[in-house]
C-alpha cells in the first residue's frame, strides 16, 4: 500500500474501533455490571475474525487488510504504555513499602503455583497433536505454559483498580505491585523460552540484567533526577507544553529501553510514572494526557489483539474439554494461590479474596504472550484459542468476583470509565 492508502485505511479503522469500544463498553457496564475495560476487550474480539470476520469475512478483510496491522500495532503499544504511565503516576509507594512482605508473597506464590501446574499439565497437552509444535520439548512447553498461566492482566488490573477509585489505597498498591512483579517475571521466562528457540542466551541475560538495572536506576536515582521538573511546574503554576514534551520524551525513552531488552514497553511507562514528582506536575500531566489515551489510543490496543484472535478453532468436544481443564487449572493455580498467600501474610478475608480475584485476570497481556508463541511456532492455533478463552473468562470473572467479595466496602464508587484523580 502507498502511504496515502494506509492513511485512509487507518482513519476508517480508527472510527470503527472507537465507536465499537464505546458502544460495547456501555452495554457491558449497563447490563452486565462490568467495567469499561472488559467491554473494550470484548469489542476487540468482536472486530476480529472470531465474530465480525466470521459473519462478514469479506467486509472484515476489506476494512482490516493485513498491510495495515503494523500501523495499529505501533499505536497500540504507545497507548498501553502511556496508560501504564498514568497508572504509575497514581501509585502509592508508601503503601507498597508498608506491605512489601505481602506483595512479595502474593507475587511469588502467584508465579510458583502456575509453574507447578504447568509441570503436570504440559506433558499431557504435548500428547495431543497440534497443541504444541512438534519440535517443542517438555522443558520449553512447561516454561511457556507456566508463563501463560502466571501472567496477570497488568494494564487491565490497573484500569479496574483505577475505575473503582482504589489506585491510592493499600489494596490497589499491593495488587499493582504484585502484578508488576509477576508480569516482569513472566516476560523474563518468555525471554528464556525464546532464547532456547535460537535467539541465544543473551536474550534472557539482556532481559534479566537490563530490567533489573533499569528498575534499580529509576527507583534509586529517578526521583532525584526528575525533581526539578516538579519544582518548575510549581513555580510556573502549570505544566507548559515544553514540560509536557519533556515528559513525553522521557516516556518514549523508557518504553524503548524496556522493548529493547525484551520485556515490554508498559513497564517502562509504569516505572517512570512511579518516579515522577507528585503534586501539580503529576495532576496536570494526567489532565492533559488522559482523554486522548483513554478514548483514542487504548481502544487500538484492544482492537489489534482482537484482530489476531480466532476462537472458532476450538470446534470439537475433546478440545473444548481441554480448554475447560486449562481454565480450571489456571484459576486454581493463580486466584486461589494468591488468596492463600495474602491470608498468610495478614490480610483479612475480603481483601485476600479481592487480591485473588484481580490477580486471576489474564487479559491482553496473555494475548500478547500467546501471540508471540503462535508467531514463533511454539504453540498451534488450537492451544492459542484455548488460552484466549482462558484469558477472556478469567478477566470477565475479575470484576464481578471483586464486587462480590470487596465491592460492598466501596458502594459509593460509581462504575465508570472516568479514572480517579491522581493524588
Amino acid at each position: 500500500m502507498t502511504p496515502s492508502e494506509l492513511s485512509a485505511y487507518f482513519f476508517v479503522q480508527l472510527a470503527l474501533i472507537i465507536a465499537t469500544c464505546r458502544v460495547v463498553g456501555y452495554a457491558v457496564r449497563r447490563w452486565l455490571g462490568q467495567p469499561q475495560v472488559v467491554g473494550e476487550m470484548i469489542a476487540g474480539v468482536v472486530l476480529g475474525p472470531s465474530l465480525f470476520g466470521y459473519v462478514l469475512p469479506d467486509v472484515q478483510a476489506a476494512l482490516f487488510p493485513a498491510e495495515t496491522k503494523n500501523v495499529l500495532f505501533v499505536c497500540a503499544q504507545m497507548g498501553v504504555g502511556l496508560y501504564m504511565f498514568l497508572v504509575g503516576l497514581g501509585f502509592r509507594s508508601d503503601h507498597f513499602r508498608s506491605q512489601m512482605g505481602s506483595a512479595a508473597a502474593v507475587s511469588f506464590t502467584g508465579m510458583a503455583a502456575p509453574f507447578l501446574v504447568a509441570v503436570f499439565l504440559a506433558p499431557m497437552l504435548q500428547r495431543v497433536p497440534g497443541l504444541f509444535a512438534s519440535d517443542v520439548n517438555q522443558y520449553q512447553a512447561t516454561l511457556f505454559l507456566g508463563a501463560c498461566i502466571a501472567i496477570t492482566a497488568f494494564p487491565m488490573l490497573a484500569r479496574i483498580i483505577h475505575e473503582r477509585g482504589l489506585t491510592d489505597t493499600k489494596l490497589g498498591s499491593l495488587t499493582l505491585s504484585a502484578g508488576a512483579i509477576d508480569d516482569a517475571a513472566a516476560w523474563t521466562v518468555l525471554a528464556i523460552v525464546l532464547a532456547s528457540f535460537g535467539d541465544g542466551p543473551l536474550v534472557a541475560v539482556k532481559a534479566i540484567v537490563g530490567g533489573a538495572a533499569f528498575a534499580g536506576f529509576m527507583l534509586i536515582f529517578g526521583r532525584r533526577l526528575l525533581a526539578p521538573l516538579g519544582r518548575i511546574a510549581e513555580r510556573e503554576g502549570k505544566v507548559t507544553h515544553s514540560m509536557l514534551a519533556a515528559v513525553l520524551v522521557l516516556f518514549m525513552l523508557c518504553a524503548f529501553a524496556m522493548d529493547y531488552i525484551g520485556i515490554h514497553a508498559v513497564f517502562g511507562g509504569f516505572v517512570l510514572g512511579i518516579c515522577m514528582p507528585r503534586g501539580l506536575l503529576a495532576s496536570d500531566v494526567q489532565r492533559q494526557l488522559e482523554p486522548v489515551i483513554m478514548v483514542l489510543l487504548i481502544p487500538m490496543f484492544f482492537a489489534y489483539s482482537g484482530l489476531n484472535t480466532q476462537l472458532t478453532v476450538v470446534n470439537n468436544a475433546e478440545l473444548l474439554a481441554i480448554a475447560l481443564g486449562i481454565l480450571a487449572a489456571s484459576i486454581l493455580a493463580k486466584g486461589v494461590a494468591c488468596y492463600v498467600a495474602a491470608r498468610l501474610t495478614g490480610q483479612d478475608v475480603s481483601t485476600s479474596l479481592a487480591i485473588g480475584a484481580l490477580m486471576n485476570a489474564r487479559g491482553l497481556m496473555e494475548l500478547i504472550i500467546i501471540n508471540i508463541g503462535l508467531q514463533r511456532g511454539i504453540i498451534g492455533p488450537a492451544l492459542f484459542s484455548m488460552l484466549v478463552i482462558m484469558a477472556i473468562a478469567t478477566t470477565f470473572m475479575a470484576s464481578p468476583l471483586f464486587d462480590l467479595v470487596y465491592g460492598r466496602k466501596h458502594r459509593s464508587t460509581p462504575l465508570t470509565d472516568d479514572p480517579a484523580p491522581v493524588p
